[in-house]
């Protein structure tokens, strides 16, 4: 696991520092005083983020109030998506997608130097930064992870102990065991958000948390069958498919509400969620919303284990980028330096720190008394960093796109006449395929 560590306001100054020398590197159409004195930079810059409850609740009128305390002559709008992959994505077929923008997970490495700004040399980065290789090609990056998260189930603590679940699940197996008991209290078990689309696209995170292996995502791209059984997707697929085919999620997916979701697990009504870490600190405060105990919020890694040890992937979440077009690059800049060294985000969120002397997080407190490990993917090789994408796209599968595990849903409940081993069999084909045509 990461080394749990203090970072102190030294450490942020001076990496600031040395990251606005960057600046010059990235920046078109401003005066050298500007990019040597930080005061000096100025301009309107329009945020893009899915955090919409973060722009309704003020928090990031007081990150924008204390960035301008340092550069007073830059203005900061946020505007909060709440269908963010899908609407960005949309907006990306012009030149208005804001001056600094999360990474749509559908943007291919290839495609990264086509929207937006190089940030610098991947090497240079990494010694203040970790978690940059998906954003990044042909050695330069284009986008700086906002948090990095790791990957589990938020579960009620006290929903399980009232159904007399007191073991953590190892197996498959095991959880749709205590699944079942669980639902024998009247409480729905697992909560898909089948309707939001997104939440469901948490599952695919896992991969390598199954076989614990960082090139799990190499050597999908160099197999025919990455479903077949045993196999990370066979395994993360076949637990979702089984947990709704055995009447383990709510009713009727197609009326599920994301921020209806946090007060139902907050108040006992939904059991487990499988999301990022990113979600710990978010169903804490809707427990504190309703006068409950945070500590009622627990997380489990995903129910397998090798060779007696629990894994969890790890990785940046929502990459900050600059838009290509931005005619505020340096105060984009200044904007994603001073996030990601100065606010205090991804601690206030319960995240793991981008920084590589960042602490890990309170909220991961199941996760070092399991004692978890994570594991960090490793990218590609030169030139092939996006031959995983670039497959999933050719088959059309899309890895993070909703439909693919809403299909898995819509055949468990017998929505449609699909077996599970007929969706398994037909992404092997297409997968197979489309490695074929892409040689």
């Amino acid at each position: 696991m990461f080394p749990p560590s203090r970072r102190t306001r030294v450490v942020a100054a001076t990496a600031i520092a040395s990251l606005i020398g960057l600046t010059a590197a990235c920046s078109s159409g401003d005066s050298d005083d500007a990019q040597a004195d930080p005061t000096a930079i100025a301009g309107d810059l329009t945020v893009l983020t899915n955090r919409t409850d973060l722009v309704e609740d003020g928090t990031f009128e007081e990150y924008a109030a204390a960035f301008n305390a340092a550069y007073p002559d830059v203005t900061v709008e946020f505007e909060g998506i709440t269908d963010y992959e899908g609407e960005v994505r949309t907006r990306m077929n012009t030149d208005q997608y804001g001056d600094v923008l999360l990474i749509p997970n559908t943007v291919t490495p290839a495609q990264l130097p086509d929207f937006f700004e190089p940030l610098g040399q991947l090497t240079e980065l990494e010694e203040t930064y970790r978690f940059l290789t998906e954003k990044a090609y042909e050695g330069v990056s284009y986008g700086i992870p906002i948090v990095a998260n790791t990957q589990g189930i938020v579960y009620n603590k006290t929903v399980w102990e009232d159904a007399g679940v007191t073991e953590i699940p190892t197996t498959s197996e095991e959880f749709l065991d205590a699944l079942t008991a669980i639902k024998a209290t009247g409480v729905i078990p697992l909560y898909t958000n089948y309707k939001d689309g997104w939440p469901v696209t948490q599952w695919e995170s896992h991969r390598g948390s199954i076989s614990a292996d960082p090139d799990y995502q190499n050597t999908m791209a160099v197999s025919d069958a990455p479903w077949a059984q045993g196999s990370d997707h066979f395994v993360i697929d076949s637990l979702l498919w089984d947990a709704v085919n055995q009447g383990l999620t709510e009713d009727d997916p197609t009326t599920t509400d994301w921020e209806t979701s946090k007060s139902l697990l907050a108040s006992g009504s939904i059991s487990a969620m499988p999301l990022g870490s990113w979600a710990i600190s978010q169903m804490q405060q809707a427990v504190t919303d309703l006068g409950g105990d945070p500590a009622t919020i627990g997380y489990l890694p995903f129910p397998h284990q090798t060779d007696g040890t629990f894994y969890a992937t790890a990785g940046g979440d929502y990459n900050q980028a600059i838009n290509i077009n931005s005619t505020n690059k340096a105060a984009a800049r200044a904007w994603i330096d001073w996030f990601n060294t100065e606010s205090g985000y991804a601690e206030s969120q319960g995240g793991l720190s981008p920084l590589k002397d960042g602490p890990v997080p309170s909220t991961l407190v199941d996760f070092e008394s399991l004692g978890v490990e994570f594991v960090v993917q490793n990218p590609g090789e030169p030139g092939k960093e996006s031959l995983l994408n670039d497959i999933d796209k050719q088959a059309e599968i899309g890895l993070f796109a909703p439909e693919y595990r809403q299909r898995l849903i819509d055949s468990a409940r017998g929505a449609t006449d699909e077996t599970k081993e007929q969706i398994f069999d037909d992404l092997n084909t297409r997968w197979a395929d489309a490695r074929a045509a892409i040689g």
